[in-house]
């Protein structure tokens, strides 16, 4: 029997990749007393556009946020979706091989299997909520007898299947902390900025930092070349420093260091980080940390142009991200 859902398409498709957004967007909802529904990926067979783990939502207002496809199957699952919320079953979905939806296939020919979640509870959601605005990474397992249940904060846990129960680790947005002066951190606070990076600018450069508002970024002016403003680097923050005058970088450096961030990177080429390295080590800093410090940077350490640069430079840090 076709689901009654099946043909009701989502009124907006918002991509959202992160899990901030999607639990954001569940937050709004379920506070506003409406139906709505988590989805999470629970396994990927051959090729698949999202990894196990990833999550989308939808709302019985007809709005979704975050994505399973690149639109072979979502469509449907907005339907299931809804169907869930209505009943308040949670459901296991799988699309692709081994099916019974014989007339939505993969293009990849593998497979992709959904848990749904209907009416997740809204003061659970509002912690998670809380805990991806404080930067903090969380878990929670989902069943399709118990739904959704946290997981003790600071438990280890690996993602997957675990007898009936699938567990996901929820990271925050990744946050990059720009220092530079010229084209080079415009390029790379843009480029950032569109992969979805909270970004954060600072430089000595009024006329940039009032361009970066503009543009609805954060923007810090740095003001003493040997005093730093205070770092709150986590383990979910890059730190890239750009700057032609080198002046600068003492302090700055100094500061990263002192924080978790999970890279640190500086433009220039290799003379110029061994001349970086020689001076910190003059000042006293171990190598130990120097030898967190990245330099040239970028997958592509020879290019020129400032936007190649940039998705370089970005190229790497989620590369080192992912490794994590």
């Amino acid at each position: 029997m076709l689901d009654p859902h099946r043909e009701r398409l989502p009124q907006l498709q918002t991509n959202f990749a992160n899990p901030t957004d999607v639990i954001n967007f569940l937050h709004k909802e379920s506070g506003g007393g409406k139906g709505c529904a988590l989805i999470v990926v629970t396994g990927t067979h051959g090729g698949g556009v999202r990894a196990p783990g990833a999550l989308a939502a939808v709302s019985d207002t007809g709005t979704c946020a975050g994505y399973i496809s690149n639109g072979c199957v979502d469509a449907d699952m907005f339907a299931q979706a809804l169907g869930a919320i209505q009943d308040g079953k949670v459901r296991t979905v799988r699309y692709g091989a081994g099916s019974p939806y014989l007339d939505i296939r993969l293009p990849c020919g593998g497979a992709v299997d959904l848990m749904i979640i209907p009416n997740p509870d809204a003061g659970l959601i509002a912690e998670f909520q809380s805990q991806l605005n404080d930067r903090q990474t969380f878990a929670f397992s989902c069943s399709q007898a118990k739904g959704l249940e946290p997981v003790e904060p600071g438990k280890q846990i690996e993602e997957g299947w675990h007898e009936d129960r699938f567990f996901v680790r929820c990271r925050p947005k990744m946050r990059l902390r720009i220092a530079g002066r010229g084209t080079e951190p415009i390029a790379l606070m843009r480029t950032a900025h569109a992969l979805d990076f909270d970004v954060v600018l600072q430089s000595p450069d009024q006329d940039r930092l009032v361009a970066a508002r503009a543009l609805g970024y954060q923007a810090q002016q740095l003001t003493d070349i040997d005093t730093a403003p205070h770092s709150e680097d986590d383990i979910h923050t890059a730190f890239v420093m750009m700057f032609h005058d080198h002046d600068w970088e003492a302090a700055l450096l100094k500061a990263a260091l002192k924080s978790d961030a999970f890279y640190i990177g500086a433009l220039g080429g290799r003379k110029t980080h061994k001349s970086r390295c020689d001076m910190l080590r003059q000042l006293g800093v171990g190598e130990t940390d120097i030898a967190r410090i990245r330099g040239p940077i970028g997958l592509i350490s020879s290019v020129r142009n400032a936007s190649f640069l940039a998705v370089s430079v970005l190229a790497e840090i989620i590369e080192v991200y992912e490794s994590l």
